[in-house]
Order: C-alpha cells, then structure tokens, then sequence
C-alpha cells in the first residue's frame, strides 16, 4: 500500500503559496529600493517603496488568515500522522515554520506599531532575515513530502500502475 503524503485542500494552497509569493517579492523589492536608491541609501524615499510595503501589508493579512487555517486542520492532523508515521524531520520542519510564521507576525506588527526609530532598522534586518528563512524552510517541507518538484505521470502510466497493482 502506498502511503498518500497530508495534502491541504487547493484552495488553501492556492492562498498560502500566492501571499508567500507575493511577500516574499515585495519584500524583496522594498530591500532593494531601500537600501540601493532609497531613505536607506542617504536619499529621499524612492515612490515604489511605499506601494510595496502597501502590497506587502495586504499580502500579510491573507497570509494570517491562511496561517490559521493551517493552524486548525493542517497542523494538528500532521503532528499526529508524523507520530504514527515515525517523521520527526516532518514534525521538526513543521514546529520551524510555526515558529517562523509567529516571529514574522510579530516583528512586522512591532515595525508598523511600535519600534521606535532607533530600533526600526536592526528589527527590519531581523524581519527580512525570518522571512528568508521561512521561505527556505517552507520549500523544504514541501520537497520533503513530494508535494512540489515532482512530474506527475501521464494518464496511461496511472493506468498500467493500477492495472499491475491489481
């Protein structure tokens, strides 16, 4: 019997991977203008600095509300198939990205509410730095499981497997 990986629903797919795509890119954007020809570099704000973080603001409550649909169904049934399955490196990567996903969710709130201008550019740095790595450890977990970067078989390949199988 071949074991079937925990897939999430399409749509919660959908929305995970477009806000991840799309925070990660604005990010992105908003460090390179920043610190190339931006405030960060001694210059006046560059115009696309503002609309990336708007982007990227509005990219963050989709992924909040992509995290805790994860956080109610994905989670507690891969935390007890990885237990039955004996994954730890699953359960590992799972509890990171948890984490992950907690530390960018405060850090930003903190970088919009609350971080006095001296604190602003080394909790940036930490911001962008986590969203990295959240991204790294969220592709790895996918690959892991074989749920990304792997050709599916055409039609008559699924076909003859089920026939052998039989």
């Amino acid at each position: 019997m071949t074991r079937r990986p925990h897939r999430l629903p399409r749509w919660l797919r959908r929305c995970l991977v477009g806000s991840g795509t799309l925070l990660l890119a604005t990010g992105a954007l908003w460090l390179a203008l920043h610190y190339t020809v931006g405030a960060g570099a001694g210059e006046l704000p560059h115009p696309l600095e503002a609309w990336s973080m708007r982007l990227h603001g509005a990219a963050s409550f989709v992924a909040l509300f992509t995290l805790g649909a994860l956080a109610a169904a994905h989670v507690p049934q891969g935390w007890h198939t990885t237990q039955r399955q004996r994954e730890p490196t699953q359960r590992r990567l799972g509890i990171a990205l948890c984490t992950l996903g907690a530390a960018l969710a405060a850090s930003g709130y903190a970088l919009y509410y609350f971080a006095p201008e001296w604190l602003r550019p080394g909790l940036g740095i930490a911001h962008a730095s986590l969203g990295g790595a959240a991204a790294l450890v969220a592709a790895w977990h996918a690959r892991r499981r074989g749920l990304i970067w792997r050709r599916k078989p055409a039609f008559e390949e699924r076909e003859a497997v089920m026939v052998d199988s039989k």
